[in-house]
C-alpha cells in the first residue's frame, strides 16, 4: 500500500545530514543524551517519546518509539495508557480553549 509516509523512510533519518554534517551532529548529540539514562531510564523515557509522538502525529516516531518502548521492557498496557494520558492532554487543551470562544461568543452575542 503505498501512503504518503513510507516506513523506509525512517531508516535514512541519518541522511538529513548529508548537506548540512554540523548542525546534523549538534542534532544527533543532543538526541542521544536526551535519551541516554538519567533521572529518568530510558524505558521511562522511550513512554514519553511515544505519548508524544501521538502528540505530534509523527507516524515514523509511533514506529521507533512502539520498538524502542518494548525493546526496553514495556509492555502493551504501559504503551496504551501513555496514549491516553497523550489524549487525555490533547482533549483537556482542547476543552480549556472552549472558554475562549465561550468569551468571545459572549462578547459578541451582547
Amino acid at each position: 500500500m503505498e501512503t504518503y509516509y513510507d516506513p523506509a523512510d525512517l531508516a535514512k533519518f541519518a541522511e538529513i545530514g548529508k548537506d548540512a554534517p554540523e548542525l546534523s551532529k549538534k542534532f544527533f548529540d543532543y538526541y542521544g543524551a536526551v535519551f541516554a539514562e538519567g533521572a529518568l531510564t530510558e524505558r521511562e523515557k522511550a513512554l514519553i517519546a511515544l505519548a508524544v509522538a501521538h502528540a505530534v502525529q509523527c507516524p515514523y516516531c509511533i514506529d521507533a518509539y512502539t520498538r524502542a518502548c518494548l525493546e526496553k521492557g514495556s509492555n502493551l498496557a504501559e504503551m496504551t495508557e501513555a496514549v491516553h494520558v497523550t489524549n487525555a492532554i490533547r482533549g483537556g487543551a482542547s476543552l480549556a480553549h472552549g472558554i475562549q470562544m465561550r468569551k468571545i461568543a459572549e462578547k459578541i452575542s451582547l
